[in-house]
């Protein structure tokens, strides 16, 4: 039981990191915003992690006039990345939703 809440942790603690970096907190942030009460904190953690995939995407497209490469979808790596943004998110978007909700009330 004791690993078990170490790897939820874990994946918490390096999904905040992978999320605490300009793009993800602007992402995290438009998510806050948007979201209006706890019961849709899953759905908006899963459209910050599409979002920030969307723009993984699109960013070498925009910038360096790149062709479109899809995500390696197909490789485990990959998903152990999407685990842990959707980790990081839903810590980063939890918080940012608590202190909206505090900001609100007061």
């Amino acid at each position: 039981m004791a690993e078990f809440f170490q790897t939820v942790l874990m994946y918490a603690r390096e999904g905040f990191a992978e999320v605490n970096a300009l793009q993800g907190l602007v992402i995290a942030l438009i998510a806050t915003v948007l979201m209006t009460r706890w019961a849709r904190l899953l759905v908006m953690v899963l459209a910050a992690v599409v979002a920030n995939v969307f723009v993984d995407t699109l960013r070498p497209v925009l910038f360096d006039q790149a062709a479109v490469r899809l995500p390696p979808l197909l490789e485990p790596a990959y998903w152990h990345y999407l685990l842990l943004l959707f980790a990081g998110f839903l810590v980063v978007i939890g918080i940012m939703f608590m202190v909206k909700r505090v900001m609100m009330k007061g």
